[in-house]
């Protein structure tokens, strides 16, 4: 694998704490990590946020040999939105398929995006699957039902926050291709773990229940390999 592809960069804002990585996916640590506390003196501003992206940005491109072009956004807000969405549908076949539950997915999907247009959705992640008047954790084939039920939990964030951080970094030329909510990804691992390393297996399937919204390596995709693929 290119050296380049090894490398991620991540950008946590927080209100009490910047905090900036270049992650080596290869050995799952960090090449570069600086963190910013901010003061209970001091309200979280574009001027703070610019100040250490200034501070940090050259020193990841000279480490790492090549522009910072994207990155992935960390999010801890009390503006992000959480939605929990349950869905019940009929079924036409014998058993609870594979594809009924994709087809039913994409249409949770978009009846969000439809009610929800100014929010963009960050995570999209199934707590349960309910079916036969049985709760299941995970998908389990084979089950014969006339009707399932989802529960969907949405985590989003407003596409107004999103212009604002977009504009920001178009000034380095950088573009954020994901934004991830903090709170929801620490509440998946251990407290010791560090953020990008945790952030990286989020992106990468760490949550078998979670739909993802970018593409994978397909050795590396479970059982919404193929429904993964129609959101990237």
């Amino acid at each position: 694998m290119n050296k380049e592809q090894d490398l991620e960069n991540y950008l946590s804002v927080s209100p009490n704490k910047l905090g900036i990585y270049l992650f080596d996916t290869k050995n799952l640590n960090n090449l570069y990590k600086k963190e910013l506390i901010i003061s209970e003196n001091n309200n979280l501003n574009s001027g703070i946020i610019k100040k250490f992206l200034d501070d940090n940005i050259f020193k990841i491109e000279k480490l790492s040999g090549k522009f910072v072009e994207n990155i992935f956004l960390i999010l801890e807000d009390r503006k992000i939105f959480i939605l929990d969405l349950g869905i019940k549908k009929k079924n036409y076949n014998i058993f609870i398929t594979k594809e009924y539950i994709e087809n039913s997915l994409i249409e949770a999907k978009d009846l969000f995006r439809e009610n929800y247009p100014n929010q963009n959705i960050m995570h999209m992640v199934i707590n349960k699957y309910l079916i036969n008047n049985m709760s299941y954790a995970s998908f389990e084939e084979n089950l014969k039902s006339n009707s399932f039920a989802l529960e969907i939990k949405f985590h989003s964030i407003s596409n107004i926050i999103i212009n604002d951080l977009n504009k920001l970094l178009e000034n380095y030329q950088i573009k954020i291709i994901k934004y991830l909510d903090g709170v929801y990804i620490k509440n998946l691992f251990d407290e010791n773990k560090e953020l990008s390393f945790m952030s990286h297996k989020i992106i990468n399937g760490h949550n078998e229940n979670e739909v993802s919204f970018l593409k994978k390596n397909p050795k590396k995709l479970g059982f919404f390999e193929k429904f993964f693929q129609l959101f990237s």
